[in-house]
């Protein structure tokens, strides 16, 4: 059953439901915001929960997948209308099975025991590009929409550094968390695969992608591009921010309101 959220001091009520579920936490703050670190009951791994100042109707939240922190000015624009900020840590995993297991642990909990919105904004920086669209293509009746940050959209680019500079380290990691061999990996569903966007597209989920043209890393063209033009054959709505002569870095949309306003009208859709 969900907890009774207050219309105000929604930092106290996510306090509240985590105490309610048994679950310890620690207080701090993000921006100017109440922030709760805590570990995913069962599980372990590390989470955390930013409350804004007033919970928006329905209580809606953008999920990120990796890098909780990093160029959070999006997230400060959509804290200050009111949506929450959910993280699950599934680093080193690049979205395997287990990663998105944990995933659907951390959705039940959020959205059952602190009483979030069914269908998050999921976020992915880089790597997180990976697990945000694995998880939507496997759950495509839980997320409103999906913003992609010059994101690894084919591991076989990144960390497979086909195309793309690569990290063999990352890539061994790639065949054991899959567990399975350097053969096998060629064939892994990714994000680009059009098997794995068609559930995504026919839920009407829409994409934000925002690209750094110039980017070495994580190759647009195997990536980004590739992911929205099978996307939009499947007949998915996706928009796209690109950003001429800009590497892997700095991430972000800047300013970031258009962006915002895209996925909020997304959320608003729902």
């Amino acid at each position: 059953m969900h907890p009774v959220w207050g219309e105000e001091a929604a930092g106290d009520e996510v306090s509240a439901a985590l105490k309610a579920a048994g679950v310890e936490a620690k207080g701090g703050d993000f921006h100017g915001y109440g922030r709760l670190d805590f570990k995913l009951p069962g599980d372990g791994a590390g989470c955390v929960v930013v409350a804004p100042k007033k919970a928006a109707a329905g209580r809606p939240w953008i999920w990120r997948a990796r890098f909780f922190g990093h160029e959070p000015a999006l997230e400060l624009e959509l804290l200050e209308r009111g949506y929450h900020v959910g993280y699950c840590d599934v680093g080193g995993l690049f979205g395997a099975p287990v990663a998105l297991d944990r995933w659907d642990a951390f959705y039940a909990f959020a959205t059952g025991k602190l009483g979030l919105h069914g269908k998050p904004v999921l976020e992915g920086m880089s790597r997180g590009g990976l697990p945000i669209f694995l998880w939507a293509s496997r759950n495509p009746d839980k997320v409103s929409a999906i913003y992609g940050d010059n994101a690894v959209c084919d591991s076989r680019s990144w960390p497979g550094g086909n195309p793309g500079k690569g990290s063999p380290g990352d890539w061994k990691r790639v065949l054991e968390v899959y567990q399975v061999t350097e053969e096998e990996a060629q064939k892994l569903a990714q994000p680009v695969d059009e098997a794995v966007l068609k559930p995504i597209a026919a839920a009407g989920i829409p994409v934000a992608l925002v690209l750094g043209m110039a980017d070495d890393v994580v190759p647009p063209a195997a990536n980004g591009e590739k992911l929205a033009a099978n996307f939009e054959k499947l007949g998915g709505k996706v928009m796209i921010w690109r950003k001429p002569g800009a590497g892997h870095h700095p991430h972000g949309l800047h300013p970031p309101g258009p962006l915002r306003e895209y996925l909020m009208k997304a959320v608003a859709g729902e």
